[in-house]
């Protein structure tokens, strides 16, 4: 990066350049931007700078600049104290660089490496073509740099041949010799291999002779222990998807776009900018050749990423045959069912009212023809119907009917509970419940109503029903069947009005 006073300028990898955050397009002619001359030869980007009397060369991997410069600092050093020394820990810009690139890390040693082959290749630099530049630029800080490097690391970046080439560049610069037949005596050659923009987690690096993005050491060591290519399966309902990173299938000779899920069509898709592939299957939309295996209570959706059935080469391949297994499995979505058990199997009651004394009785049922009662360890399930009877003993039913008025639930014992549902009202079955029945209402000393089992919202545990009911003296004939909403002595012709009003409670708990 170059931060003018009048503008920035960042030279990536690629060739590509920036200004202001404006890519360039470039060309083997120069164009001129914001006071400064771009143009680029073989990946080359060359940035002139007349104001500053300063050109630099930039290749995707070394920086050469040249010039006799005076307020310049940070890499490029400080003209007017040559003395002073830097380095890159010091002048990291924390805008412009990843969080936590000052840290080192330990790497595990390369058996592979032979400190004393790399040695001999790094000291090439002290022969011709490159001793015509010696006493211009002194190669021994970059011999040495050359070989520490390479008794470390493998060159799969072509760092190798970077120092070989920084040497030349910098020799053209400075004294203007140009060691046009280096590559001649090195096992460089004529065009950098890397040409590709790789992602921040990347580098670009040769690969079976070929420039590939692959595996910087810190991103790979998360995958490396585990042998993986990328992410675990992401398992969402009805749908799965899985990414690898495009550079750990490149280290393996791996082309993304030949893999596909059980069905061809489905392949995956890589991100431009991280270079991370993604396959993927919806149940709802494209379900991609999945497997769908039930059992019991449990669902399988099966699925691979497997390599394209075809190769370049007819009846052989260069690359592994991958099979990668993205599977999801899931548990059928449980069925909370809430049972509600009745406290008391019938609830009974002694009553007296005028010259009656009578036994009323209230009782919950399973069917209609009253033959299962509701036992204490019965489990009623929400939605169940249920009948309740309401009965009397020792009152004469050719004189006397009786009559529900009313029943209600409610969330706690008091009867004027302010949670409250109506079940009957005003002896007729709540129009806003369609699952309330009542039958046998004021036809005798007996009646019955049914509803479905419900709870009250909230996670109240218990339910109290309570009913409130009246005794109708006949008038010589039975009452209709079809009881009117209004209960008063006119409408049943009675000659009693029950002054002492049953009210009745029973109640479930979960």
């Amino acid at each position: 990066m170059l931060s003018l006073p009048e503008v920035t300028i960042n030279l990536e990898q690629g060739g590509r350049v920036l200004v202001d955050e404006q890519m360039l397009t470039l060309s083997s002619i120069a164009q001129q931007r914001s006071g400064a001359e771009f143009s680029v030869d073989k990946s080359v980007v060359t940035v002139g700078l007349p104001s500053y009397n300063m050109t630099i060369l930039f290749d995707g991997s070394t920086a050469h600049v040249a010039g006799h410069f005076e307020a310049v600092e940070g890499l490029c050093g400080s003209p007017s104290d040559s003395s002073r020394t830097t380095s890159l820990a010091a002048e990291k810009s924390a805008s412009s660089s990843l969080p936590g690139c000052e840290i080192q890390h330990a790497d595990t040693v390369d058996d592979s490496i032979s400190c004393s082959l790399a040695a001999d290749h790094c000291r090439l630099l002290r022969r011709a073509p490159f001793s015509a530049c010696h006493r211009h630029a002194d190669p021994e800080p970059l011999i040495a740099a050359c070989t520490q490097t390479l008794c470390n690391y493998r060159p799969v970046d072509g760092v190798d041949c970077q120092f070989m080439e920084a040497y030349a560049q910098s020799c053209r610069l400075k004294a203007g010799i140009a060691l046009e037949d280096w590559r001649s005596t090195t096992p460089c050659s004529e065009v950098p291999v890397c040409q590709q923009l790789c992602s921040e987690h990347e580098f670009c690096g040769e690969k079976s002779g070929r420039g590939l993005c692959l595996c910087r050491g810190v991103f790979a060591s998360k995958y490396t222990p585990t042998n993986s290519l990328g992410e675990p399966a992401v398992c969402r309902e009805g749908s799965a998807s899985v990414t690898l990173a495009g550079c750990l299938l490149a280290d393996r000779g791996i082309d993304y776009s030949a893999l596909h899920l059980n069905d061809p069509d489905c392949r995956g898709r890589m991100d431009h900018e991280t270079h991370m592939v993604t396959f993927g299957f919806d149940s709802s939309s494209n379900i991609c050749g999945t497997e769908v295996v039930k059992n019991n209570s449990t669902i399988l959706y099966k699925n691979a990423i497997v390599t394209r059935n075809t190769s370049e080469y007819g009846v052989i391949t260069r690359h592994d045959q991958i099979q990668i297994d993205l599977s999801c499995l899931y548990r059928e979505p449980e069925i909370k069912s809430f049972t509600f058990r009745i406290r008391d199997s019938s609830v009974v009651q002694q009553l007296a009212s005028g010259e009656w004394n009578y036994t009323l009785q209230m009782s919950a049922f399973e069917d209609q023809k009253l033959q299962r009662v509701v036992e204490p360890e019965t489990a009623l399930q929400l939605d169940q119907r249920v009948w309740v009877q309401l009965r009397t003993e020792r009152l004469d039913g050719d004189r006397v009917s009786l009559v529900t008025d009313s029943c209600w639930a409610t969330s706690r014992s008091a009867p004027n509970g302010s949670l409250r549902h109506d079940l009957i009202i005003s002896g007729c079955p709540n129009a806003n419940d369609e699952t309330v029945r009542l039958s046998g209402n004021g036809q005798g000393t007996s009646n019955v109503f049914s509803f479905n089992m419900f709870q009250f919202k909230g996670g109240s545990r218990e339910i109290f029903l309570h009913c409130r009911l009246e005794l109708c003296v006949r008038t010589g004939k039975r009452l209709p069947a079809d009881l009117q909403p209004s209960l008063s002595q006119e409408a049943q012709g009675s000659k009693y009005v029950d002054k002492n009003p049953a009210i009745i409670s029973m109640s479930w708990t979960k």
